[in-house]
């Protein structure tokens, strides 16, 4: 038998002074990881329940915030087991997994988050038309084009990966990403690299691009309305441009920390590795939260219900 098909662990040799700080890393990623489930499933909760909100918009940031739970998921319950292992391991069939739901994580996110600039391209550009434009059938096909066509260029992308044959076990990784994988062959990587390039071009450059067109047309009507027209569009789209810059920029980070690890720090390289799944994920509950008024009142009748009552009497 080939050697390379006995390969079946990777070693994630990313961690930074573990057995120092191991309990602190622990207690900080268990922290983070609880916060951003409890925001989002608030949100996610208020949406679902709210017959008022069930309206494209708030579907669309309930769908948003149900990617950011799939990204946590894929990253932190394994990372978690890691902290508090002696030896940090995963198996090749797990790793490509792992790959494979953090990449799509990120697809979908440019996916969903377009479908929203749409949303709000339409209720403001063309709002005589935006409830035949913008019916919940249309929202459901949207939605499932946006997580449907991430899946499948994923897919095609971990095949890719698997065609590969490995030389190397060490991953400099606290998580498994394709291009670390890819880094691991000892074979050619140009169609991998190539097809990487594709997925940018047909997923992610397409994504931004229509965000930046519909906010130019956007800026455009409200440039020709009064001061009122404007304080509404701006109440609608402040957050939705907020969560894109911070994705986007995030984005960048990570691109530009593959292409380059070897030229930046190894603190650097895992902090930077992971803070897109990180602060968008905390970031996109508070920012719709606290910046559309409909969930926050929402969410503030959840904390009266559950608010502790004195059952004793005062004393007179």
């Amino acid at each position: 038998m080939d050697y390379f098909m006995n390969i079946t662990y990777l070693s994630l040799a990313g961690h930074v002074q573990l057995q120092e700080y191991r309990y602190v890393y622990f207690i900080s990623t268990l922290s983070i990881y609880i916060f951003i489930i409890c925001c989002n499933t608030v949100v996610i909760y208020v949406i679902v329940k709210n017959k008022r909100l069930h309206e494209p918009m708030y579907i669309f940031i309930a769908a948003l915030l149900l990617n950011s739970l799939f990204g946590a998921v894929a990253l932190y319950p394994k990372l978690l087991i890691d902290l508090l292992s002696e030896h940090q391991v995963i198996s090749y069939q797990a790793c490509m997994l792992q790959a494979f739901c953090i990449y799509s994580y990120a697809t979908v996110e440019f996916a969903v988050l377009s479908t929203m600039a749409f949303d709000r391209y339409v209720s403001i550009c063309k709002p005589l038309q935006y409830a035949t434009l913008v019916n919940m059938h249309t929202v459901k096909k949207i939605l499932l084009f946006s997580w449907f066509v991430p899946f499948c260029v994923n897919s095609t992308l971990m095949i890719l990966t698997c065609r590969l044959q490995l030389c190397k076990l060490k991953m400099n990784r606290i998580y498994c990403n394709n291009y670390s994988i890819v880094k691991l062959s000892c074979g050619d990587i140009t169609v991998n690299n190539s097809y990487g390039l594709f997925l940018l071009a047909i997923v992610v450059f397409p994504s931004l691009f229509f965000i930046v067109f519909s906010y130019i047309r956007i800026l455009s009507v409200c440039l020709r309305n009064s001061k009122d027209f404007k304080r509404k569009a701006v109440q609608t789209c402040l957050p939705h441009i907020l969560v894109v810059i911070i994705f986007s920029v995030l984005s960048c980070f990570e691109i530009i920390n593959n292409r380059l690890e070897a030229n930046i720090s190894h603190i650097m390289t895992m902090i930077i590795s992971v803070i897109n799944l990180v602060i968008p994920p905390i970031c996109n509950p508070i920012i719709y939260g606290m910046r559309m008024q409909e969930i926050l009142n929402g969410i503030k009748i959840i904390f009266t219900i559950y608010k502790p009552r004195n059952y004793f009497p005062q004393p007179k």
